[in-house]
C-alpha cells in the first residue's frame, strides 16, 4: 500500500457518515424480510447478522466507501505479508500466519515465518501423540492425565476460553484426551487451590512466557516446582515450555522441552501459535486443534472481501465504529448464549481492549475521537439476571453483540412444559434482540422500554471446534480493521508497562513517590 494512513476525522467518508440522517427507529427498521437480508455467510452454516443494527441502505454505502478510501483490505493486505504494522515496537504482525498462509511468503532472517509456524504445530502434535500414548510419562513413571497451563494475559485468557468452550462437546462425545486447568494470578490462592484438585504425578504443566520473564508466571513456576518436589517428583520431568526462541526458557534442561512463537505475535492474538495448541492438542487432540484453526484460517481468508456486506469482520468493524464516533456508544457488550463461551467475553476484553485502548495514532500525535469501547460481558441467560435491566432501561445506550446456536454440545436438555433446554436459551435469545430494538409502551413509567438498543447476531448450528476458531478469528479481523480505522497502533500495550515499573521499585525497595511509599506502607512492603 502506497498511500499513508490517514485519521478518521480527515476521511471524506467519515464527514459525510457524520451528517447522515441516523436511523430513528429500529421498531420500523426490524422486518421480517430484512431479517432474512441483513447476514454475513462465514461458511458451514454460521452467519453474522445486523438486521437489529441501526444502519440503512445510505449509512452502508457510505461505510462502503470508507472503508475503500481508507484501504482497510489494503492494510490487511499488507500486514498480511509481512508489513511493519507495530510502529512502536518495529515489528511485523504475523497471528494469521499461525492457522496458515493467506497471501504470500514472509520470509524473516532467512527464515520462511508460514512454514515455521507449521513445524512447530508438527512437534506439538508429535509431542502430544506420544504423551497420550504413554511414551513421555512422569517422573515416577504415571501417565499423564491432566494438563495445567501456567500464564497470564494472552497466555491465559484466550487458551483458557478455547478450551472451556470445546472440552464439555469432547467430553460428552468421550474425546477428550486429558482435563485442562489454568493457573494465571500470582495471588498463591490461585496457583494453591488448582494445585489442591490436581494428581500432580500424573500432571503435565504447560509453562508460557514470550520473553521468558513475565513476573507473575515465572512466580508461580517455582511454587509449582516446589509443589512438585514436596511429593518427591522431578520436576523438570513435568514441565514444558512455550517461549520465543531469543528466552532464557527457550532449551532450558529444567524442561522436558520449548515450543516456540515469536515476537510477530502478540500475546492477545496468540490463541491460534504454540500458546494455545500446545493445550489444546494434548487435553482435545490433533483433529480438534486443525479443525479449530481451519475455521480460523477460513475467516482470514473472506476478510480479504472488499465488499463489507461479503466480509463480516470487516462490516461488523465498520458498524462499530458508526456506533462509536457517529452515534456516541460507549460500550459494547458480548453477550454469547452458550455456557460453553462463559470465559470467552473476557478474551474479548483484553482482545479489544488492549489493542484499542489508545489515544495517539501510528504518527504519534493525539487522537480528537473516541477509539476502543469497553467491552464486558456474561453468557445468557445469567446475563439477564444481573446487568440487562441497564442495558434495557438505564441511561446509556449501549451496543449489543450476540452469539448463538442451533444445538447444544451435549444434547438440547430435557421437554419441560413441551420445550427444551436448548429451545428456551434460544427463546429468551430472539426475544431479547427484539426487545432491546422495539421496546415496550405502558401506562407505568417503571415498565416503559424506549428500545432503540441496536445489537447484532452471530449464528451457527453448533458450537464446534471449526466455528469457535472462525468466531476467535472474526473478533481478531474486527479489532485489526478497527485499529486501521481509527490510524492506531492495535499490536503493542504500552499501558501495561507503568504499573509493572512501579511494581518493581516497590518489590526491591527503591520507591521515590511519597504516594507510592504510603500506601507500600498499607500492605507492609
Amino acid at each position: 500500500m502506497t498511500m499513508k494512513p490517514i485519521s478518521l476525522d480527515q476521511s471524506r467518508a467519515f464527514g459525510r457518515l457524520s451528517v447522515l440522517q441516523p436511523v430513528m427507529d429500529l421498531a420500523s427498521l426490524l422486518t421480517a424480510e430484512r431479517v432474512e437480508q441483513a447476514r454475513v455467510e462465514m461458511g458451514a452454516g454460521m452467519s453474522y447478522n445486523y438486521a437489529a443494527k441501526p444502519v440503512d441502505a445510505p449509512v452502508l454505502e457510505t461505510l462502503q466507501q470508507l472503508a475503500d478510501e481508507l484501504a482497510l483490505v489494503e492494510q490487511y493486505r499488507d500486514l498480511l505479508n509481512g508489513a511493519v504494522m507495530n510502529g512502536s515496537e518495529q515489528r511485523m504482525v504475523l497471528h494469521h500466519l499461525t492457522r496458515g498462509k493467506v497471501d504470500g511468503d514472509v520470509v524473516w532472517r532467512g527464515k520462511n515465518l508460514a512454514q515455521f509456524y507449521q513445524q512447530q504445530l508438527a512437534r506439538i502434535a508429535t509431542f502430544s501423540r506420544r504423551v497420550h500414548a504413554g511414551e513421555i510419562c512422569g517422573s515416577d513413571g504415571e501417565r499423564f492425565t491432566q494438563v495445567c497451563q501456567i500464564g497470564i494475559g494472552g497466555s491465559d485468557l484466550g487458551p483458557r476460553a478455547m478450551y472451556l468452550a470445546l472440552a464439555h462437546g469432547a467430553r460428552q462425545r468421550g474425546e477428550l484426551r486429558m482435563e485442562a486447568s489454568f493457573i494465571s494470578n500470582v495471588d498463591p490462592d490461585d496457583a494453591g487451590q488448582v494445585l489442591s484438585q490436581l494428581d500432580l504425578p500424573r500432571t503435565l504443566f504447560i509453562l508460557v512466557s514470550k520473553s521468558g520473564t513475565t513476573q507473575e508466571t515465572l512466580t508461580n513456576e517455582t511454587l509449582v516446582r516446589q509443589a512438585l518436589e514436596r511429593q518427591g517428583l522431578e520436576s523438570s520431568r513435568h514441565l514444558v515450555a512455550v517461549t520465543s526462541e531469543s528466552s532464557p526458557l527457550a532449551g532450558n534442561a529444567n524442561f522436558l522441552t520449548s515450543f516456540f512463537m515469536d515476537d510477530f505475535v502478540g500475546g492477545r492474538f496468540s490463541s491460534t501459535s504454540a500458546v494455545g495448541a500446545t493445550v489444546l492438542m494434548l487435553a482435545l487432540g490433533e483433529t480438534v486443534c486443525r479443525e479449530f484453526l481451519a475455521g480460523a484460517h477460513e475467516q482470514d481468508c473472506r476478510a480479504l472481501n472488499p465488499c463489507i456486506t461479503e466480509n463480516a469482520a470487516l462490516l461488523d468493524a465498520l458498524i462499530g465504529v458508526y456506533e462509536r464516533n457517529v452515534l456516541g456508544f460507549s460500550a459494547t457488550a458480548v453477550l454469547p448464549y452458550s455456557q460453553a463461551l462463559r470465559r470467552f467475553p473476557a478474551h474479548l476484553q483484553q482482545l479489544d481492549m488492549e489493542s484499542n485502548g489508545k489515544s495517539v495514532n501510528r504518527q504519534g500525535q493525539p487522537v480528537h475521537y473516541p477509539t476502543g469501547p469497553l467491552v464486558f460481558g456474561e453468557p445468557g441467560t445469567n446475563g439477564q439476571h444481573s446487568f440487562y435491566q441497564l442495558l434495557h432501561q438505564g441511561t446509556d445506550r449501549i451496543a449489543l453483540q450476540f452469539i448463538g446456536f442451533l444445538q447444544a454440545q451435549g444434547g438440547d436438555g430435557p421437554m419441560v412444559q413441551d420445550s427444551s433446554s436448548q429451545q428456551k436459551l434460544n427463546a429468551n435469545l430472539i426475544a431479547q434482540i427484539v426487545a432491546f430494538a422495539k421496546g415496550q409502551r405502558h401506562d407505568d413509567p417503571n415498565k416503559v422500554f424506549v428500545g432503540q438498543r441496536p445489537s447484532s447476531l452471530v449464528s451457527a448450528p453448533q458450537l464446534t471446534p471449526w466455528v469457535l476458531g472462525a468466531l476467535l478469528a472474526h473478533y481478531e479481523n474486527k479489532v485489526m480493521f478497527q485499529g486501521f480505522l481509527w490510524n492506531i497502533n492495535s499490536f503493542d500495550q504500552e499501558g501495561v508497562q507503568l504499573g509493572k515499573c512501579l511494581t518493581g521499585q516497590v518489590l526491591s525497595g527503591q520507591v521515590e513517590d511519597p504516594s507510592l511509599r504510603a500506601f507500600s506502607r498499607v500492605f507492609d512492603l
